[in-house]
């Protein structure tokens, strides 16, 4: 197999603030192929997920297909299956935790300026949830703006008017139908 052409971003080129939101399935999966695509050309990506399990990487399949491409991928967040299969939805202190160590990571890698994609995904779902807030967020984007060499990608749901207006780009993926709805569970390869 042939190496990458090594295509960086070129240094006058400011890289612009994507907003994948909305209630329906595929902000992750937009980012994941925005993610693949960038690889594709030779970019250096690196990818946070906010609130999706460190500690059970096997569970998310779009990370073992990403390390493959050689993207940097980053997990936090706390486990909240519960024993019975049900979904934790309160907070608790190491998920707070868990939400702070990725935004330290998210500043240290936009400062450092080594990569030309950063994707932060579930950021705005982290603030609907209470994880963060959105001054987190707008700071992460001012920072973003003073050292713009890097696309800075955030998904997740609820994305405030003030987030969408200072985003260069802002997808909002709408639900219409899902098969949940039909008792259909988490299946491999396609939900996650």
């Amino acid at each position: 197999m042939s190496k990458r052409p090594d295509r960086h971003r070129p240094p006058d080129a400011p890289g612009m603030v994507h907003v994948y939101t909305g209630d329906g399935k595929g902000k992750t999966t937009c980012a994941v192929g925005l993610a693949t695509r960038a690889a594709g050309a030779g970019l250096r990506v690196w990818m946070l997920q906010f609130d999706k399990n460190f500690e059970d990487a096997e569970r998310c399949n779009e990370r073992a297909a990403l390390e493959k491409l050689g993207v940097t991928l980053i997990a936090t967040g706390c486990n909240r299956l519960l024993d019975n299969g049900r979904f934790r939805f309160k907070n608790l202190d190491s998920d707070l935790e868990e939400a702070r160590r990725g935004l330290t990571l998210a500043r240290e890698v936009i400062e450092k300026q080594a990569h030309d994609l950063i994707i932060l995904d579930e950021a705005i779902a982290s603030v609907a949830t209470g994880l963060l807030r959105e001054g987190d967020i707008t700071d992460l984007i001012a920072l973003h703006r003073a050292h713009p060499r890097a696309e800075l990608v955030l998904t997740g749901r609820g994305a405030w008017p003030g987030l969408m207006e200072s985003a260069d780009l802002v997808t909002e993926m709408k639900m219409h139908r899902h098969y949940f709805e039909q008792g259909v569970t988490l299946r491999p390869g396609i939900d996650h």
